[in-house]
């Protein structure tokens, strides 16, 4: 009986071994890893974290294209009023520039020293017109010069006047030469051997325009006048220039901020 007891025990242990597992020890479990045998434990080092990425800025990005949106539309709408204003305007009043021409120029005194010194007297008339029907210039006082070879040989200036509708004015002037000037050796070999001058007149101004009870702000004037031939004259006759080839020309100065168009 004790035999067959003995018998069945060991039976009984090959059959249903044990089921409790084996212990680790702490290191390998803290790291899931297999125990090594005859060695160190290897060591556990967290890995730093890696910071969130930033958010995006979506809304940024679309108040910024709805802000250049809404500039874009405002600018092309105001550029597209400008345009039919102006072009209301000029179908009602068909605005023109002022025309300027050369009546008559004597040359009453002309001379060039050695030294160089200038002295001359020119007795000078311009009519200006306006070709426009309901439009009135307002001009500030001008100022003219008159040129021979790129040498300032006179200067002066016409009065402040206004010109209304289809008006022709006859504006007159003498000019002479600067007290004091004194030409440099050139000019005055060049000068000092001529028999005649060709001459050019440049007047600046301002002028102004009135459209019934508007006024304008003002806008520079440029007239040059070329073309005009006149002989020296020679003891106290004056020389009268021939002004039949004069041309002239009237350039706007439109000053935009600090820029200006002519």
């Amino acid at each position: 009986m004790a035999a067959d007891r003995g018998g069945r025990a060991s039976m009984a242990e090959r059959v249903h071994p044990s089921a409790k597992p084996t212990a680790q020890p702490p290191q390998a479990a803290a790291t899931g890893a297999p125990p090594s045998k005859g060695g160190p434990l290897p060591v556990y080092r967290p890995q730093p974290r890696k910071p969130p990425p930033p958010p995006r800025r979506r809304w940024r990005r679309s108040c910024c294209c709805s802000c250049c949106l809404w500039f874009t539309l405002i600018l092309f709408l105001l550029i597209l009023l400008s345009a039919a204003s102006f072009g209301v305007f000029y179908f009602i009043y068909r605005p023109q520039r002022p025309a300027f021409a050369v009546s008559a120029l004597r040359l009453a005194a002309f001379n060039v020293s050695a030294g160089g010194r200038l002295s001359s007297r020119l007795d000078l008339n311009v009519t200006a017109r306006n070709p426009n029907r309901k439009l009135v210039f307002l001009y500030d006082p001008s100022s003219v010069s008159v040129f021979s070879g790129g040498v300032d040989v006179g200067d002066g200036s016409f009065p402040a006047f206004r010109q209304g509708e289809k008006n022709t004015t006859l504006l007159s002037a003498t000019l002479a030469a600067g007290s004091g000037q004194t030409l440099n050796s050139a000019a005055t070999r060049d000068l000092r051997g001529r028999t005649r001058l060709s001459l050019e007149i440049d007047v600046d101004t301002n002028v102004g325009v009135k459209i019934g009870n508007l006024k304008t702000k003002r806008i520079g004037v440029k007239v040059q006048c070329s073309g005009i031939d006149v002989a020296v004259p020679t003891g106290k006759a004056a020389a009268t220039a021939s002004s039949s080839n004069a041309a002239c020309k009237v350039k706007l100065r439109i000053k935009i901020w600090k820029w200006t168009i002519s």
